[in-house]
């Protein structure tokens, strides 16, 4: 698989794999398969996992820590803090403070299973801790040996200008795909004026432009987008004919709508790479094909002609 760099330093496969849906949020866990789909991903040569604590909560992290403990040397493992939850699923606002940032590190890392976490984000924006104080405690434990590079998560472009001037920004993670286009306004062009690379989570549409999602019906009795305003009512039927598009086009290049939504976003430009998430085996391996898709020019052209930014029916978020 391609490789590729994020900010100054950090090498990555050009697909990385979310592993949030192992553990919560989109229908029953299994974690022998979502192990399972871990090591598939391996041997496909992706290296590059993303976790956060808030996942499970806590538990996605042990999951990851576990399925990569013999592969450490050749993996990249990025986690985040910032969600507080309870260990009873609560929600407790956002936190940036320094204390809780280095418990939250201390947590991860020993849940992880490991001595240093490779990349390090700041899940959400704290409006009540500057960015100046968090990413100052993440330098130090930069230069603690605790982290090895720093990121941020759906942050505006004047917080990632003041952060990156305490200390270098390796990458921003935000959502991205054919349906969620706003990060191409400001944030993507400020990221790459100062070096920043870009992690695109989402970028199937939380699966929507799969084409495997027909009704609400398909969605698992607790699968949080059940309430996600572009899954629900009128929006829902909006969108779906955005997805046909998709599918229209698939079936002209001979390969799924989810490898041309993939393939969208990967010609996007080298320094962005696509996280999709997914816990099972064979979605994996359909996701790590959409590199052998090749969109040209005029594909491209045809694509943002049916997506423009704006098109897509309801909010990110409820």
């Amino acid at each position: 698989m391609d490789q590729r760099k994020l900010g100054q330093g950090l090498v990555v496969s050009g697909m990385g794999l979310g592993c949030m849906s192992m553990s919560e949020f989109y229908g029953p866990r299994n974690d022998d398969e979502s192990i399972a789909t871990i090591h598939r991903a391996l041997e496909l040569g992706i290296t590059f996992f993303d976790t956060a604590d808030m996942y499970g909560p806590f538990i996605n992290e042990k999951l990851v820590g576990k399925a990569l403990k013999p592969h450490r040397d050749r993996v990249v493992i990025a986690t985040k803090f910032g969600i507080v939850r309870g260990e009873d699923g609560s929600y407790g606002g956002f936190n940036a403070h320094p204390d809780y940032l280095r418990a939250c590190c201390e947590a991860s890392l020993q849940r992880l299973g490991v001595d240093v976490i490779d990349l390090y984000y700041q899940h959400r924006m704290d409006p009540n801790v500057p960015i100046e104080d968090s990413v100052g405690v993440m330098a130090d434990l930069v230069k603690e040996g605790k982290v090895r590079h720093i990121g941020l998560s759906e942050a505006p472009p004047d917080l990632i200008r003041r952060a990156h001037a305490v200390h270098p920004i390796t990458a921003l993670q935000t959502e991205y795909s054919l349906w969620t286009r706003h990060v191409e306004d400001e944030i993507l062009p400020t990221c790459r004026e100062l070096g920043i690379g870009f992690v695109a989570y989402s970028p199937l549409g939380r699966g929507f432009l799969t084409g495997k999602i027909r009704s609400v019906d398909d969605l698992a009795p607790d699968d949080w987008r059940r309430n996600n305003p572009r899954f629900t009512g009128e929006n829902f039927e909006r969108n779906q004919k955005l997805a046909e598009h998709v599918e229209a086009i698939a079936a002209e290049k001979g390969c799924t709508p989810a490898q041309i939504a993939l393939a969208w976003v990967l010609a996007q430009g080298d320094d962005i790479v696509p996280i999709p998430g997914t816990k099972r085996r064979v979605y994996l391996e359909e996701n790590a094909a959409a590199f052998a898709v090749g969109l040209t020019g005029h594909d491209l052209a045809r694509i943002d002609a049916l997506f423009p930014p704006g098109i897509t029916a309801g909010e990110r978020y409820a």
